[in-house]
């Protein structure tokens, strides 16, 4: 990649504006920006937001809904662990095959009709696991689960990039800050359910919400103002994307190959970060409960503490976007993550421990947001899926990598290795904008 007379001037995402240095909120030739100067259209741009947040946050209720009702399903299926976690792998299967295909569908009929389509998919697959009687069957439907969410979580990155763009403001954490709220609401309401209802009524329940969610919102998205693009450049292969119409990296500076790279990395960020998440959602209550002996009720706490400190951190990621700079911010969430789970992974008691998580969501809120919203501002839709592609592999690996290290050497050793990732995850963006 050349690195000579190629380097734009610092990094649009290192500026307070971020994504309104992009081309997609870049005014019409005629130097005058409806958006800008018409109270109204800003109005329908901040109703598409409010619309798309509703989306997220009804993926992370719909996803949550079902985890909390696995434990159910496996009775069902009479399933060992080992088969279980095949059929679990399944989601992940699903997800990673569709969100390259996304991409595409996203370039040629628009994200948010996609978007649409993938909510609706999702809901209308969630209620099925709780009718499967084998293990077999339960790996069919989760694969299709796992279609609809990797699908949406795509389209719907892919339409936020398109708004940020537009509302010249650093807003993708306040999306995923709604997938987070939506995740701890399913997971609330799914908990005070399972002792009153079977999982067969509490997931056509939340099927059923989510049905309704995505005809309202999908509205209110649909009639918004279309985001404004230039041409996008012909398909690349289904490899690292080039850079597309509906980002900033190949058409500023004409050097396709720069936005690869670039995107690249920021893929390699989301898996980084990814990695930590993954671990923490499987082996953060195993490990308090083993190694910290602390009580059930103190373990379920630990990621019921860690869930609320990444979605306050990501309730407040446009602020600290706006004062920090994203690299910065991604960098010094990074840093906090890593000693965050140096201390919850190696700290004698339960209150250091949990103090550790908290540091550990804190830190991994915005990191994950933010190299997708950069990736999407690269190369568009596809360098939505690309990365997010590369995340959800981390998501995919962490767990049973955490797994392998455990038996090899100690639990507390192992989950180590996310202090490790989310170094990386902090170095990559500074990496990325020197390029």
């Amino acid at each position: 990649m050349p690195l000579r007379n190629k380097i734009r001037p610092p990094a649009p995402a290192d500026r307070p504006s971020v994504q309104s240095r992009s081309k997609a909120s870049e005014p019409h030739s005629s130097g005058h920006d409806p958006a800008a100067a018409d109270p109204s259209a800003r109005a329908l741009w901040s109703t598409a937001r409010i619309a798309l947040t509703a989306f997220f946050a009804v993926d992370g209720f719909l996803f949550a809904a079902w985890v909390v009702r696995i434990p159910d399903v496996r009775s069902q299926v009479n399933a060992s662990h080992s088969a279980l976690g095949l059929a679990l792998l399944c989601v992940s299967a699903g997800a990673v095959a569709t969100m390259p295909i996304v991409g595409r569908l996203c370039l040629r009929y628009g994200s948010r009709p996609v978007t649409v389509a993938s909510l609706a998919l999702l809901a209308l697959a969630v209620p099925l696991p709780a009718h499967t009687h084998s293990v077999a069957t339960l790996g069919g439907v989760l694969l299709l689960f796992g279609a609809g969410y990797g699908g949406a979580n795509v389209a719907m990155n892919s339409a936020a990039v398109e708004i940020v763009a537009e509302l010249r403001r650093p807003v993708m954490p306040s999306f995923h800050a709604g997938y987070s709220l939506g995740g701890l609401l399913g997971a609330g309401a799914g908990g005070l359910l399972a002792g009153s209802i079977t999982a067969g009524w509490s997931l056509a329940l939340g099927g059923l919400l989510g049905l309704v969610v995505t005809a309202v919102a999908g509205v209110a998205l649909l009639r918004s103002p279309a985001a404004r693009t230039a041409p996008p450049v012909a398909a690349a292969p289904l490899t690292v994307p080039t850079g597309t119409g509906t980002g900033s990296g190949a058409g500023d500076d004409g050097n396709p190959t720069h936005a690869r790279l670039l995107i690249l990395l920021l893929g390699l960020t989301a898996l980084c970060t990814a990695y930590g998440e993954g671990a923490v959602a499987d082996w953060t209550t195993l490990h308090l409960t083993d190694d910290v002996h602390a009580g059930a009720g103190l373990a379920a706490a630990g990621y019921a503490a860690y869930a609320l400190a990444m979605t306050t951190g990501r309730v407040g990621g446009t602020w600290l976007s706006v004062r920090l700079g994203q690299t910065r911010l991604m960098f010094l969430g990074g840093l906090t993550a890593a000693a965050g789970m140096l201390l919850a992974a190696l700290a004698p008691a339960a209150p250091l421990a949990l103090a550790g998580f908290v540091l550990v969501g804190l830190g991994l809120a915005n990191i994950f947001p933010l190299a997708i919203a950069r990736a999407g501002a690269e190369g568009g839709p596809k360098g939505v899926a690309f990365a997010s592609t590369l995340g959800y592999g981390g998501m995919l690996v962490g767990p049973p990598v955490i797994g392998f290290l455990a038996d090899a050497t100690s639990l507390p050793v192992a989950l180590t290795s996310v202090a490790v990732a989310a170094t990386v995850a902090a170095v990559l963006p500074l990496t990325a904008r020197r390029r």
